[in-house]
């Protein structure tokens, strides 16, 4: 009995392909369109779809804990509220201000924080132009679950459109978004 392939090999050794794969994926998730071949954005089409499709069925599995938070006290302008203190030896230093505050989060319940896991696997991390992290898992949870929630269909949440050839080498291009 002939054992037929589970994905394209794409011309890749196998850590290259996961890694393209897996950074086609975060832009797709982050953009919302990439061009790409058309072999290539099948395999990405069926990661997305997964993660997407995972991201909705986790989606409201959480409960809202309150948390006590110690940190540091700011000011009027956000500055960090200082006072000045003596050791033991005799030297005066400046000690940062604690406060206590109890704050609502969101616990996530064990399958979404799994599914949470399974997710970050697939995507990469990604900072943004000012330099902070995109939590892409939240944005997945949050507006791109809510967006497909109410369309009540399993899978198809991703759309693949030739573009035609490249000029290079007659590659077929396709361009990959989210519907």
């Amino acid at each position: 009995m002939k054992k037929v392939a589970r994905n394209r090999k794409l011309g890749r050794t196998t850590a290259q392909r996961n890694a393209m794969l897996r950074t086609q994926v975060t832009d797709l998730l982050l953009r919302g369109r990439i061009t790409t071949t058309e072999a290539r954005a099948k395999e990405v089409k069926a990661i997305a779809d997964s993660i997407i499709s995972l991201a909705i069925r986790e989606k409201d599995n959480y409960e809202n804990v309150d948390v006590k938070v110690i940190r540091a006290k700011l000011d009027n302008n956000g500055n960090k509220v200082t006072e000045l203190v003596k050791s033991k030896n005799g030297k005066e230093y400046l000690k940062v201000v604690k406060e206590e505050v109890t704050e609502k989060r969101q616990k996530d319940m064990p399958s979404r924080l799994n599914a949470r896991r399974l997710i970050m696997n697939k995507i990469n991390k990604v900072k943004g132009t000012d330099g902070k992290n995109i939590d892409l898992t939240a944005k997945l949870f949050g507006e791109i679950a809510e967006k497909y929630v109410s369309a009540g269909n399993v899978g198809g949440y991703t759309r693949i459109v030739k573009a035609g050839p490249r000029k290079g080498d007659a590659a077929e291009m396709a361009i990959l978004e989210l519907i």
